[in-house]
């Protein structure tokens, strides 16, 4: 047939949607956001009997069609617009056979709406385990639709389902009650007034908060007039509605449901009172994030290193392979490194996916979200802003991703904005190098100078992005509810397939979202570094060699000679030579200057450039150590890397918003380029100021 339908998934938060999508589409899907917004959308293909296709949408979770977040206004805009290419032709609800009473409000809502309803009970392996017997005819009966019983976990009645979405055109669309009885008068006015309406719809508009754009503008206007009642007024018939659909579910599963609570079995209780305990709760969320943390690391170094080394043995062998020129040189030096560049991150990005996934799959990082409320909402942050903040100490990018489980577009805004502050491991390399520079040996009750240095640079990053925060919600006149509400799952094995298939589509969206960017941000850095203006950069070998004739250099040093003269005097260089009457106030000469403006697209990159500047081909950290403990302050005399201005470049280096793929993540996530570019010049000028100050006390 090749026929193709819209089914949206559409339920309660928490009652294994993602499971139901997950069991339909398989690898078949994609994540992307609505657009104009950043709320995720999920779509998936779905082969069903008889030839026949579903683009399945997955809907954000929702508890009502009564809106109060970004979330809900989806659902509800998508579920009134007939004119959207994704309205569904069925929507399937999923509900959770231990909380059907409060799943089945949404359910009576949407089939009000009169669109062919499926009712998908969820978790039914449970129901022998919690004693709850159902009367699936009876309920079909009364609820005006057909019933899908399902576990996803054991793949029991996935084909059922299908069948049942291949066959939405036999399903009834009349409504479960009649909700207009809670002011008949109100409602048959309505109802003369837009004969050609839905009343439900109509209701919807008049009552929600929302954004009809796709819908006729002068109907929707007129309807919206149609307030002959204050707020007040109809917020209490809302109210009413909600009683009189509880009052019908109740009167339905009084006989469509029995619970057995003698056969309950439920360590639910006894758990939470541990792990949401005011001292126990907190020791124990410590005791994770550590081990997280320290498995992020730990595990995701080996990869990383053969990822550098497998980027670097092919970018060496592109040189040796292709003949030499402008080309090879772009794919050797610009396209290889940039494609590792994006490549290296995936092992941190999948084991922070692998434990969130875990956490959230388990019913534990309800919990966690519970605990950490009552401390970060003091700083103007949401509990839920704890996870990117801790995992933004292996990397921003992954941190800046999670984010999106914060339901306050302001609270999630203030995280996104201030996680760049604490100490990724990108910066490790910078600090290691300068510590040991400036930083004398010697202990202090068994603790090195250098490692409570280090420390102390991971509590200044984590302080300043709690104080930011603090600001940030004096300042940012942002209107987002934040009254906070979450809901304690039941604990549960964590399935393999969702959890696979989250650090997959994760993963993905970072390596095809950001990996564009970095990709163009590296092939342009290579291109300032490999070639400059005038006779200096063009003629670099020839001036070298004469300059060197007399001391003998062997080819290797000849070369390294030329490679720093070269890039002294490419763009890159020039560059360097621009900026330094700006930084030499901070203690930094060109080199320096080059470095910093380099490492703007990886902080990591520092390292490395100067390296190449002080044209040292071995790669270890104590001869590049050594020809950075020789360098002369070009003013002032004495060593460049003294004591004053290793502290200014470590704090320098502790504040800049110097990531590329940070900034193209925050776009991403903000939809916009207004926030990454305020983050880049806000961060980047507190940096030189701490900077500057640091070194001018210092000297």
């Amino acid at each position: 047939m090749g026929k193709q339908i819209n089914v949206a998934l559409i339920g309660n938060p928490n009652t294994g949607k993602t499971s139901v999508f997950n069991a339909l589409t398989g690898l078949n899907q994609k994540v992307g956001n609505y657009p104009g917004i950043t709320v995720e959308k999920k779509e998936g293909i779905c082969k069903l009997p008889r030839g026949v296709k579903a683009h399945i949408i997955d809907l954000p979770g929702t508890y009502s069609l009564n809106a109060s977040s970004l979330d809900e206004n989806v659902v509800i805009e998508l579920l009134l617009n007939k004119n959207d290419k994704d309205f569904p032709d069925v929507a399937v609800v999923i509900s959770d056979v231990e909380n059907l009473k409060r799943n089945l409000l949404l359910f009576t809502q949407i089939k009000d709406l009169e669109i062919p309803s499926i009712l998908v009970i969820n978790m039914a392996d449970r129901m022998a385990y919690k004693g709850i017997s159902l009367d699936i005819p009876y309920l079909e009966k009364q609820l005006e639709t057909k019933i899908a019983l399902i576990s996803t976990r054991k793949n029991q009645g996935v084909k059922e389902l299908k069948e049942l979405i291949a066959n939405y055109k036999d399903l009834s669309v009349k409504p479960c009650l009649n909700a207009s009885e809670i002011d008949v008068e109100y409602f048959n006015n309505l109802r003369e007034t837009f004969p050609n309406q839905l009343l439900y719809k109509l209701w919807l508009v008049i009552t929600q908060d929302v954004n009809f754009g796709k819908t006729d503008r002068n109907e929707i206007d007129a309807v919206a007039n149609f307030k002959t009642k204050s707020k007040s007024d109809l917020k209490r018939l809302q109210q009413k509605e909600t009683i009189k659909r509880y009052q019908f579910i109740n009167d339905t599963l009084k006989k469509g449901q029995k619970i057995d609570l003698s056969t309950a079995k439920d360590i639910r209780i006894k758990l939470d009172r541990v792990l949401t305990h005011k001292v126990w709760g907190y020791l124990i969320f410590g005791v994770i994030l550590l081990t997280i943390f320290q498995a992020i690391y730990d595990w995701s170094s080996i990869p990383m290193d053969f990822i550098d080394s497998l980027f670097a043995s092919l970018s060496e062998w592109t040189k040796n392979a292709l003949p030499a020129g402008a080309f090879t040189n772009l794919i050797a030096e610009g396209i290889i490194p940039g494609l590792g560049g994006i490549v290296i991150f995936i092992p941190q990005i999948a084991f922070l996916f692998l434990f969130i996934s875990i956490l959230e799959e388990s019913g534990y990082m309800s919990r966690v979200v519970f605990l950490m409320d009552r401390i970060m909402r003091r700083f103007g942050l949401s509990g839920k802003s704890v996870v990117p903040l801790i995992s933004g100490t292996a990397c921003a990018i992954p941190a800046i991703m999670a984010t999106r489980n914060i339901e306050s577009w302001k609270e999630r805004l203030i995280t996104i904005l201030v996680t760049p502050f604490t100490t990724c491991s990108a910066r490790l390399p910078v600090y290691l190098i300068i510590i040991a520079l400036v930083i004398p040996e010697g202990r202090i009750l068994g603790l090195s100078y250098q490692a409570l240095t280090l420390m102390l640079l991971y509590l200044i990053g984590f302080g300043t992005a709690i104080l930011s925060a603090y600001i940030l919600n004096k300042v940012l006149k942002i209107k987002s509810k934040t009254f906070f509400v979450v809901e304690m799952p039941n604990y549960k094995l964590p399935m393999f397939k969702n959890v696979a298939l989250t650090v997959l589509e994760k993963t993905k969206s970072f390596v095809f979202g950001a990996g564009k960017i970095i990709l163009a941000i590296s092939v342009v850095l290579w291109f300032l570094a490999s070639y400059g203006p005038g006779e200096n950069f063009n003629n670099a070998e020839t001036i070298i060699t004469n300059e060197y004739a007399s001391q003998n250099l062997s080819d290797d040093e000849l070369q390294q000679h030329i490679a720093s003269y070269k890039l002294e005097h490419s763009f890159i260089g020039i560059t360097g030579r621009a900026i330094e009457p700006v930084i030499s106030p901070l203690g930094y000469d060109w080199k320096i200057g080059i470095a910093i403006v380099s490492s703007f697209a990886a902080r990591e990159v520092f390292v490395g450039t100067l390296a190449t500047i002080y044209s040292v081909g071995s790669d270890e950290e104590e001869t590049i150590k050594n020809r950075m403990a020789g360098e002369i302050n070009p003013i002032l005399g004495g060593p460049l890397f003294n004591f004053a201005s290793g502290i200014s470049l470590l704090l320098f280096y502790a504040f800049a918003m110097q990531c590329m793929s940070t900034l193209a993540i925050v776009k991403r996530e903000t939809n916009t380029w207004k926030w990454p570019i305020l983050q880049l010049v806000i961060m980047s000028s507190f940096a030189y100021i701490v900077a500057l100050i640091a070194y001018q006390l210092l000297k």
